[in-house]
């Protein structure tokens, strides 16, 4: 039996970095739990804090394939590189040809760096690109495959 599991990243807005996450993963606003109007129903129903309510965001994958994403916020920033990151295979990953996954990949990576992504660098395999290190707007990194 597969255990389900989801994502959690910290960071300082986790409004502002879901909408950055579900353009990027072309995932949705987490419905609220079953049985649940609301996630303010849930946070009642739990006695969450009024003042915490805004502290999360959740995402989740339209097609219910991928994991779910949580979003909380912290006090601390960023200091470090991540020791965990997600490759985001816009171009269909390395079964892909690269004739076909690269213009995806560049695609992407206007489409992120507009939404407030940040390029890292550029990896080559075999003399031509293959992968762009990315970092979200609150600076944790992230490949375009």
């Amino acid at each position: 039996m597969v255990t389900r599991w989801s994502l959690t990243i910290d960071c300082a807005r986790p409004a502002k970095l879901a909408e950055f996450w579900a353009l990027a993963l072309g995932y949705t606003a987490k419905p609220a739990p079953a049985g649940f109007g609301s996630w303010e129903e849930w946070f009642v129903h739990h006695e969450i804090p009024r003042g915490e309510w805004n502290q999360g965001a959740y995402l989740c994958d339209p097609d219910g394939v991928g994991p779910d994403l949580s979003l909380l916020q912290v006090p601390e920033s960023k200091v470090v590189k991540n020791r965990l990151h997600l490759d985001v295979q816009v171009g269909g990953g390395r079964d892909t040809p690269w004739e076909e996954r690269w213009p995806r990949v560049v695609k992407a990576v206007e489409q992120l760096t507009a939404a407030g992504a940040t390029v890292i660098r550029v990896d080559e395999l075999q003399g031509r690109p293959d992968h762009v290190v990315m970092a979200d707007p609150e600076g944790n990194e992230f490949c375009l495959v």
